[in-house]
């Protein structure tokens, strides 16, 4: 069953559980109806065992393709057995052990670090602030410290998509990589008899990738440290590891160039259509400019909601809502709010997005760093400590034909 069948499933069986689980609350609920939820609660956790392991199955085939290796730390990762918040505990006191040892020992090879060695996997995405225990008005940690402490939930986060899409990734780089490719071929021609041929050279180019660095911050107090330790993991899984994934999205699709990688759209080798409002006719303009220059690979557009939204609302002559399908010619669509806006007088224009996304190449050198530092100024004397997270990584568009954009102007 495919990844996106089993999350309907388990989405199905959630909304019948909840359904039950109302009943329950008013008292009106009848043996059959219990033995269902029974039955339900052990389908959702099958479904999410089956869910988690076909994109650990996705994500190692596409490693392995590449050329990787399955890494047995990456299987300890995967089983849920590596703690973030033990690896910058025991790297605080100087001391690590266990598969955070192993890791960091792994990662670290050959290269110069400042605090502990933690897998992308992990951390795949600088904001600064505050975690304490006081009330949330002083910082959002105060809402991790309690006698009894429920679940946190997230706060609304844009859809990261570069790498769902299809883009290349080359994970455990060491030096600088240059991808070389052939711009251009020779040519050949028809010749009469005993006439020698008319001779012609390819023509060859590179693209290089060099590490860069992204980077975020936390400032986490000294009862931070002693009563939220378990609060901890979460953040630092979810939030920190979002900053860094989120930066390189948006680097991958618009990276100006400066300190951060150059993005699809900042890049003069990709071309550019002329601003035009969402149409059937736009799209077809894009998917065709990738199909005259030979772009045979999968392909898919990327965009901002609001274009979607736009196209949600296209009705044809007799005002009936044209199928998003027709409108994208039936490609994939999907959609990010990290897709730039263009702004404009007096409209605001979202870009539009379509490309092979394998010519989208995504490079890492090294873990995500995580040094725990108590003796900077900000904290020393309040007995907290600063959290920094650093990942050297760089994304680069190898075949700039493989994608081509435009505004859209409404």
């Amino acid at each position: 069953m495919k990844t996106a069948d089993l999350r309907e499933k388990l989405a199905a069986n959630v909304a019948e559980m909840r359904s039950i689980h109302d009943k329950n609350e008013s008292g009106a609920l009848d043996t059959k109806e219990r033995d269902r939820f029974a039955q339900l609660e052990v389908e959702c956790r099958n479904l999410q065992a089956a869910i988690e392991h076909s994109g650990y199955l996705a994500e190692i085939e596409k490693y392995v393709e590449a050329g990787g290796k399955v890494h047995p730390i990456e299987t300890e990762v995967r089983n849920g057995r590596y703690s973030v918040a033990k690896a910058i505990t025991e790297q605080r006191a100087g001391r690590l052990t266990g598969i955070e040892a192993e890791a960091h020992q792994e990662l670290s090879a050959g290269r110069e670090t400042r605090g502990v060695m933690v897998p992308t996997s992990i951390f795949l995405g600088g904001e600064n602030r505050a975690l304490t225990t006081a009330a949330p008005v002083a910082g959002p940690g105060g809402n991790l410290v309690a006698t009894n402490l429920a679940a946190m939930t997230d706060r609304r986060r844009p859809a990261l998509r570069i790498e769902a899409l299809g883009a290349t990734v080359l994970p455990g780089l060491t030096g600088d990589l240059d991808l070389p490719r052939m711009q251009a071929s020779g040519a050949a021609g028809w010749v009469a008899e005993h006439v020698a041929a008319t001779r012609t050279d390819p023509q060859f180019s590179k693209t290089s990738m060099t590490p860069r660095t992204v980077t975020a911050e936390y400032e986490v107090s000294r009862r931070m440290l002693l009563q939220s330790s378990t609060a901890l993991e979460p953040i630092l899984r979810a939030d920190l590891a979002f900053l860094l994934a989120a930066a390189l999205d948006r680097a991958a699709i618009k990276g100006g160039g400066t300190n951060e990688p150059t993005g699809i759209m900042a890049n003069s080798d990709v071309t550019e259509l002329t601003a035009a409002a969402f149409s059937s006719a736009l799209t077809a303009d894009l998917i065709g400019a990738l199909a005259l220059d030979d772009v045979t690979g999968t392909r898919a557009f990327l965009t901002h909601p609001a274009v979607t939204n736009i196209a949600r609302k296209k009705l044809d002559a007799d005002g009936h809502v044209i199928p998003m399908a027709e409108l994208f010619h039936g490609e994939r669509v999907e959609t990010s709010t990290q897709v730039p806006y263009f702004t404009g007088s007096p409209a605001v224009d979202p870009a539009l997005i379509y490309g092979e996304w394998a010519s989208l190449y995504l490079g890492y050198w090294s873990g995500v760093d995580l040094l725990m530092n108590p003796y900077h100024s900000d904290v020393s004397s309040k007995g907290g400590a600063l959290i920094h997270a650093f990942l050297d990584a760089d994304v680069v568009v190898r075949h700039p034909e493989g994608f081509v954009w435009a505004e859209v102007t409404g």
